[in-house]
């Protein structure tokens, strides 16, 4: 029974790493619903390296910091493909090798790297592939942060990064909707094992801080990041459009958990 109604749908999927990945687990979510997932990677490089575990998918190289790349990629997309259904965006990253730092001390050059790569990407793959991407059901969705009020010291300046991002998805869902019925979402998921997440200085320590704030007293599994991607991706959530679906286990709600405030007393 195809309740997600993905069967057949094409699907391109962007920010595979590693079998951790966001973009991995949505992709093999996709699959298993019967979509055919296409995925573009950052290099040649990573592309070799996951050949074995993406099987026979097909991959394709994009640097989405350079907009020949992005041009040259709808060009091959468009030449084997009539449409596309969706569009996956887990893109990020960040350059903390200057180690931590009070966030206005934040290095421009690191800043507005990190805006380019992991917010203006969404922007310029959307209109490459605006033409490609079907106008009555199609639907993109990128990966964000379960919120950005609050100031992790850590995370820093990726905090600012992704609300741009969460923006740029409501102006891209009104720009889509003067010619489609294309739908813009974030999933919003609260900290994760991934390996990208490892880079960010003491991760850990809040990863663990998180599990115990948590309604269920468990961290949040990528797979149901994955999950979440795909209904988005399912005409299922036909109603669901410029939005942001938290998928933090009700850490947010649960600041004042007496288990934790008991530990500080």
């Amino acid at each position: 029974m195809d309740f997600l109604e993905l069967a057949g749908k094409r699907i391109l999927i962007f920010g595979v790493a590693n079998r951790k990945s966001v973009a991995y687990q949505a992709g093999k979510v996709l699959e298993e619903a019967g979509a055919e997932v296409i995925y573009i990677v950052r290099s040649e490089t990573r592309k070799e390296s996951l050949k074995s575990l993406l099987k026979q998918a097909p991959i394709y190289v994009c640097d989405v910091e350079r907009q020949q790349e992005i041009d040259q990629l709808h060009s091959e997309i468009s030449q084997k493909y009539d449409a596309i259904h969706g569009l996956v965006h887990s893109i990020a990253f960040a350059d903390y090798s200057a180690g931590w730092l009070p966030f206005h001390q934040t290095p421009r050059s690191a800043f507005l790297q990190a805006v380019d790569i992991s917010c203006f990407s969404l922007i310029a793959l959307s209109n490459a592939f605006s033409k490609l991407i079907e106008p009555e059901q199609g639907s993109v969705v990128t990966v964000s942060i379960s919120t950005t009020r609050m100031a992790a010291e850590n995370y820093g300046y990726m905090a600012p990064v992704k609300a741009a991002l969460d923006s740029s998805v409501c102006f891209l869902s009104k720009s889509f909707s003067n010619f489609s019925k294309v739908r813009f979402n974030a999933v919003c998921p609260g900290l994760l094992k991934t390996s990208a997440s490892a880079g960010i200085p003491g991760y850990v320590d809040s990863y663990l801080f998180a599990e115990k704030a948590t309604l269920r007293k468990e961290a949040v599994q990528t797979k149901e990041v994955a999950d979440t991607i795909a209904f988005l991706m399912s005409p299922r959530s036909s109603g669901i459009t410029s939005q942001g679906i938290v998928i933090d286990a009700g850490m947010g709600t649960n600041y004042f958990d007496r288990e934790i405030v008991a530990e500080d007393t």
